[in-house]
């Protein structure tokens, strides 16, 4: 295909990567060569988005939590490779709170002459578009509105759904169907259960009739030996990268999960997820996107909105005290069923989203 390159850049987690998919696949439909600009944490999840044909990595500054210092060696070098990506056009992805402004300058420094993004700030020369987001927009719908407004449309036949390309069968480390994935873990805990209280779901699960998977990072393992105990097959630290992760999450009935990388993950294999979303960012922002979902949490604590990574409350009321109850309720809701092994196949949408494709 002749066409213009062009550079998508999201320097963000990996669910924010995954959330830019759509995005993606509407800009590749419209390219010859299309690249993700990432930071390391993104860099699997780019690397399974359909539409993506190369991954640049570079580790801003002005990104995270805890970001890299300012090193002229590696923006030089950061620099070269978009040069010699000989890119026409970029288009740079950033959060609601966010500015696109330090990328930006980049890339007019590396030679793209053409570049968008959402922006509150006066851009100078910088961006060739100012585009102004949609008040309240989730993430996904966001950048798909920006890639549509600069004449990017998904390509005829995409639902716009959250997607990865075809995971591995990893049927050798989960056993048969059927089953259900709890992922107890998240970057920032006001984001997750406690580990007693994710210990205690794990148990009214497997007292419920579901067999029970258990995922997490090496770093999580010991997290998740204490959840699964003898109710879950523990897979902490055994899935090899995101696309066997993803292979997991796509043979589950269910996941069950924090807003985190995973939720997301889990949407774009197709999988109906049960969300422990902490309102200290915005549900209508960040929530699971495109499959049949269920919110569980106290969406009007008092943490609301704060940004908090961990919980201010004593307690952790928002998340902790969902009970078993709702839970049990949101799983055979999304499953179908009250017993993973009378379940039928998986519902078809929600009233909130129609479910995205299977891969």
């Amino acid at each position: 295909m002749s066409g213009p390159r062009t550079l998508v850049v999201r320097l963000d987690s990996a669910g924010d990567v995954l959330l830019a998919g759509p995005a993606v696949r509407a800009v590749a439909a419209a390219s010859s060569y299309t690249a993700m600009l990432c930071g390391p944490l993104g860099e699997q999840a780019a690397r399974i988005l359909p539409g993506v044909d190369g991954v640049l990595v570079y580790d801003a500054p002005w990104v995270g939590l805890d970001p890299a210092p300012a090193c002229y060696r590696e923006c030089a070098e950061l620099l070269e490779a978009v040069a010699a990506g000989g890119f026409d056009r970029a288009l740079i992805l950033v959060s609601y709170h966010q500015s696109p402004l330090p990328a930006a300058l980049l890339l007019k420094l590396a030679g793209v002459p053409w570049a968008a993004a959402d922006c509150e700030d006066y851009p100078g020369s910088l961006l060739d578009v100012r585009h102004r987001r949609l008040p309240h927009r989730h993430e996904a719908l966001a950048a798909l509105d920006l890639a549509r407004d600069c004449g990017f449309a998904l390509p005829r036949g995409d639902d716009g759904a959250l997607r990865v390309r075809t995971p591995p069968d990893t049927a050798h480390l989960t056993g048969p169907e059927p089953y259900v994935v709890l992922h107890p873990g998240a970057a920032a805990p006001a984001r997750s259960w406690t580990a007693a209280r994710a210990a205690r779901a794990a148990e009214a699960l497997s007292g419920a009739g579901y067999r029970l998977v258990v995922t997490g990072s090496r770093s999580e393992k010991d997290l998740t030996a204490r959840v699964a105990g003898d109710h879950a097959l523990d897979l902490g630290g055994v899935t090899a990268d995101l696309a066997e992760l993803a292979g997991v999450l796509a043979g589950a009935r269910v996941v069950l999960t924090g807003n985190t990388g995973p939720a997301h993950l889990a949407a774009a294999a197709g999988t109906p997820v049960a969300c422990l979303f902490a309102p200290v960012v915005p549900a209508e922002r960040w929530r699971p996107y495109g499959v049949p979902h269920v919110l569980l949490g106290d969406q009007g604590a008092r943490c609301a909105d704060t940004r908090a990574r961990r919980c201010p409350v004593e307690g952790h009321p928002c998340l902790d005290g969902v009970s078993d109850v709702e839970v049990l309720a949101a799983v055979a809701t999304l499953g179908g069923g009250t017993a993973l092994g009378t379940q039928p196949a998986r519902p078809g949408g929600s009233s909130e989203t129609e479910r995205g494709a299977r891969v």
